[in-house]
């Protein structure tokens, strides 16, 4: 059998696994994307179990919608609540919901908002509890938080997080003490320099600006001020020359470039910065695609997971796929939705899974191509 074959029956089989687990999921209904480039095993070793529960009795995990790993020793978790198990738990419970059968993400009426903000340390223990910030995540039906992010500029390091539900963004002191601002308006979506609408993702430039992915409603990328002022804004909905459907990341890159995630427009859109702070020019798009959750790039490349089949895609700067691995279903190492994924500074990868319910770590696999290993975000 060829390469290609291989695969095509492996995605197959990863088919026959969705419809047996009998576990609704996103992923289950998208359109298997032709795989293009070189396709290989994965280049990392997953720790089985990293993620150490920690929830009362009665609960687990709900979607780890963001990973933000700030040292190896200190990794974020910005949760969407908890999960109520059943009384009885089913056996083979592997402490997180996933294992049951239950997807944290549409399985809505076992969420309960507690612990939605927490770290780990390096084995995976909760290491802070931020529960008296659970009160920013009441009151909604969901899906609530979406991103957390630090800027590599930022010599406070504050604390990036992003409410797409409540149409707010939430900046907190790094030691998780005190919220410093609240960017948007609780409840009321809006277009206007102040307002947003299902926020989904920011960004930083090295001068201070603030890239603001928001997101799935005003399909458009702002720019703010380090002051947190409005500048400008670019994008807009639609299937033209950098407009989106749906922009659910957004990064930058080398060349004073920015990469933005297209998510229902199944492509990046390009961008680059200008000597105006307030404008950006548009540069081009690459797709081959489905659903696009996350993205990393590096020095001249970048790195996306992808729904349809679930993978990890490394691309240059032409959209060229240069390696892909797909990432398996089947429990216990196996993800529903790599929705968000990060990079430490020893070059073990971190991912966010929003179904299964859980975060597990990535250790570069001995010997492996250093080509093969996403490194930390580029920076200047």
């Amino acid at each position: 059998m060829t390469q290609r074959t291989l695969v095509t029956t492996f995605v197959a089989s990863l088919g026959i696994v969705v419809l047996i687990s009998g576990v609704s999921r996103i992923g289950a209904q998208q359109a298997q994307a032709e795989l293009k480039g070189q396709v290989g095993p994965s280049p990392y070793d997953v720790l089985r179990g990293w993620h150490k529960p920690f929830a009362a009795p009665g609960f687990a995990f709900g979607g780890n919608s963001g990973v933000f790993a700030e040292s190896p020793d200190r990794i974020w978790i910005a949760q969407r609540g908890e999960a109520r198990l059943p009384d009885l738990l089913p056996a083979g419970y592997l402490g997180f919901a996933g294992s049951i059968g239950i997807n944290v993400l549409q399985d809505t009426v076992r969420r309960v908002w507690k612990n939605c903000l927490y770290t780990l340390d390096a084995t995976g223990k909760v290491r802070e509890l931020f529960s008296q910030w659970d009160t920013l995540c009441e009151g909604s039906s969901g899906p609530g938080p979406h991103r957390i992010r630090i800027s590599p500029f930022d010599p406070e390091k504050r604390v990036w997080l992003i409410n797409e539900t409540f149409n707010v963004i939430h900046i907190f002191s790094n030691d998780g003490k005190k919220l410093l601002k609240t960017l948007g308006e609780k409840n009321v979506a809006g277009k206007d320099a102040t307002h947003f609408a299902k926020p989904q993702d920011v960004a930083f430039l090295p001068d201070g600006r603030v890239l603001i992915a928001d997101g799935l409603d005003n399909h458009r990328v702002m720019i703010i001020d380090k002051n947190l002022n409005y500048l400008s804004e670019f994008g807009g909905q639609g299937t033209g020359p950098g407009q989106f459907n749906g922009v659910h990341a957004v990064a930058i890159g080398p060349g004073n470039r920015i990469f933005a995630l297209d998510r229902s427009g199944h492509r990046v859109n390009v961008y680059r910065t200008t000597h105006d702070p307030a404008k950006v020019e548009f540069m081009e798009s690459f797709g081959g695609l489905t659903l696009p959750l996350d993205l990393i790039v590096n020095e001249d490349s970048l790195w996306v997971t992808d729904l349809g089949p679930l993978r990890f895609i490394k691309m240059d700067f032409k959209g060229n796929h240069l390696y892909t691995w797909l990432v398996p279903r089947d429990l216990p190492d196996g993800y529903l939705e790599t929705h968000t994924i990060s990079v430490d500074s020893q070059l073990n990868m971190y991912a966010g899974d929003n179904q299964y319910g859980r975060t597990q770590k990535f250790v570069p696999k001995q010997g492996i191509d250093p080509g093969l290993i996403i490194k930390q975000p580029w920076r200047p």
